[in-house]
């Protein structure tokens, strides 16, 4: 099971004049390799050469990545800063493979209940001394390889025994695949902002907040990763570059008066700072949210219902990104604890012939929209690139890391993984293309339509979705749940769209898929995170806003806790506000109070 949290909303624009943030490169010049470098290097090729079990067991492949990461975390409530965060880490991943690459110490143990025999722990992270310390840098490189380097070996042991107690393996495909060793030093990237300003933006755009004692909980945050990234490997890849990833939330949430929690949050994501928006796009957004969820706080709860529906474009992508995205990623088909909804219909239609996707992680903007699932090469040092997933509604590959599968030999550079995290294959810029598209005020016409042919009540419009999860694995149901927060009802008599809380979107990926039945021509990105196996990674999705013939929606779990007894002290202040107010409209212009 896989749970996954998204930004509901995003923009991209540029700083007004006299911006407040800056970016900068580094003194190292572009083509200059960092003083790391030589050094992984060399212990690289020290431990290749040398490192041996005493009965004679060596590594075939060895990696070492350094991540060195800075991040900066400011966040404010109400006009008042509760966090102002400025660190610097830099972590070194060790990934060390006995055996060779038909069968190494990483194949899964089946029968093991742990992880299903999955061995996810081969990256490891240790700290790295961040002055470049050519001994101490030495030191930590050699313990973390040796660690690992005892455990592949004892692992390698375990995984022949398992071999011959066990059936025949289904899918006999290689542990590791070949591929072209990637050399390639960008610039070292450096980002910065003037965190006072920004502080006092955050301050700004919270204290819009405070006029609604109704929201309980509320903040705006500026949150921004800017990551380096050294790699070599034993079969000869050497890489140095950079990413930025800086983002704006506004979160806010209630309790609405039966005790359902509300809650909302919109987002803007770029891949530098000065990509941010300006105030005024902020201000709107944020009072977006209020208005959203004090609507909800309003609105009807819904009936579980099922019946025809339209989802946005964000609410589309964020859709296939959990139904779909998931099952076709390489190693939920080779996995035996996986349900493997799609392991044998590579050549088969799984969508509807008008559907094509791509995962283009190279792909780095859309409309001009800063991609979060943009990166230049994966966590294997294979560069990142379009795998196409449908085509014409057939399946055509999955996407893959180096961990071959069922007649799919090479990675298509979507081995991905949060540092720390042994790598598997994930999403990037998941990208949903239509050939059969009409304007979005036509598909409305064709869902109104569907409502008065199926005789319901009213069709379903699921505006903004936050994320939810899906389950994969045989032990439990293959189905999946989906969390929307702006949910309309849409009726046929013409009657305006009525806001509804209290929805879950449910159900089995195959028989959803053969429900949708068009699609507009309003493509648009969700960017958010997404949590799995391997960590958290960034992604995005785009899609067109799409309509199904039938979607399933159950209550949502709802909490028994009233809101707060007592008055919020902000009301108080509001009030006494108002009240001054007034006494001042009263007093006679030039006289005394």
């Amino acid at each position: 099971m896989h749970t996954k949290r998204h930004s509901s909303e995003f923009r991209s624009g540029v700083l007004i004049a006299g911006a407040i943030l800056a970016m900068a490169l580094s003194p190292l010049r572009a083509a200059e390799e960092h003083p790391l470098l030589p050094i992984m290097q060399s212990e690289l090729d020290l431990s290749m050469k040398k490192m041996a079990a005493s009965d004679g067991t060596k590594p075939y492949f060895i990696q070492y990545q350094v991540t060195d990461l800075e991040t900066i975390g400011i966040s404010a409530s109400l006009g008042s800063i509760t966090a102002d965060n400025n660190t610097h880490a830099r972590t070194l991943d060790v990934s060390v493979r006995c055996g060779d690459y038909g069968c190494d110490s990483t194949r899964q143990i089946r029968g093991n209940d742990f992880f299903g025999g999955r061995e996810f722990s081969y990256g490891g992270m240790i700290s790295l001394p961040l002055n470049d310390d050519p001994l101490a840098t030495r030191h930590a490189i050699w313990l973390a390889t040796d660690e690992k380097f005892k455990a592949a070996a004892k692992r390698l042991a375990q995984v022949k025994a398992n071999l011959k107690v066990k059936v025949e393996e289904e899918d006999k495909a290689d542990d590791f695949s070949r591929e072209e060793p990637s050399v390639h030093i960008g610039p070292w990237i450096k980002q910065t902002c003037d965190r006072k300003l920004m502080a006092e933006r955050m301050r700004k755009f919270s204290k819009r907040f405070r006029d609604h004692p109704e929201i309980y909980e509320s903040g705006v945050s500026l949150m921004a990763n800017v990551g380096n990234r050294l790699a070599v490997n034993s079969e000869g890849s050497k890489l140095q570059f950079g990413e930025g990833f800086w983002r704006i939330g506004i979160q806010a949430s209630t309790i609405a008066e039966d005790g359902m929690e509300l809650w909302q949050y919109k987002a803007f994501d770029a891949c530098a700072p000065d990509r941010l928006p300006g105030d005024d796009e902020v201000l709107k957004a944020v009072d977006q949210v209020i208005e959203d969820i004090r609507a909800l706080r309003k609105a009807p709860i819904v009936e579980p219902y099922t019946g025809p529906a339209i989802l946005m474009n964000r609410a589309s992508g964020v859709f296939f990104h959990e139904i779909f995205g998931h099952r076709i990623e390489g190693h939920r088909q080779k996995d035996v604890e996986e349900g493997q909804t799609f392991a044998k219909k590579i050549g088969k239609e799984v969508l509807p012939v008008f559907l094509s996707v791509v995962d283009d992680p190279s792909q780095r903007r859309f409309k001009n929209i800063d991609l979060n699932g943009f990166y230049e090469f994966d966590e294997e040092c294979v560069p990142a690139g379009p795998a196409k997933l449908v085509e014409d509604g057939i399946l055509k590959t999955f996407l893959m890391s180096r961990s071959p599968t069922r007649g799919v030999t090479k990675s298509n550079g979507h081995g991905r993984a949060q540092a720390g995290m042994g790598v598997v294959a994930r999403q990037g810029n998941l990208i949903v293309d239509s050939a059969k598209r009409v304007s979005y005020d036509k598909l409305r016409e064709e869902l109104i339509d569907l409502v008065k042919k199926q005789k319901k009540e009213y069709g379903l419009l699921f505006k903004d979705i936050s994320g939810g999860f899906t389950m994969t694995q045989r032990f439990m149901p293959q189905a999946f749940k989906v969390v929307p927060i702006l949910v309309y009802k849409v009726y046929p008599d013409g009657r305006a769209d009525e806001l509804v809380r209290g929805v879950d979107i449910v159900g089995t990926p195959l028989t959803c898929f053969s429900k949708i039945v068009d699609t507009a021509d309003d493509d648009d990105v969700f960017n958010g995170y997404c949590g799995a196996e391997s960590g958290m990674v960034p992604v995005a999705a785009i899609s067109p806003s799409i309509l199904v013939e039938q979607i399933e929606i159950e209550k949502k779990q709802k909490a028994q806790d009233r809101p707060p007894i007592m008055e919020a002290p902000i009301a108080s202040e509001k009030s006494s506000e108002q009240q001054a107010k007034q006494s001042s409209d009263k007093t006679p212009e030039g006289g005394d109070q």
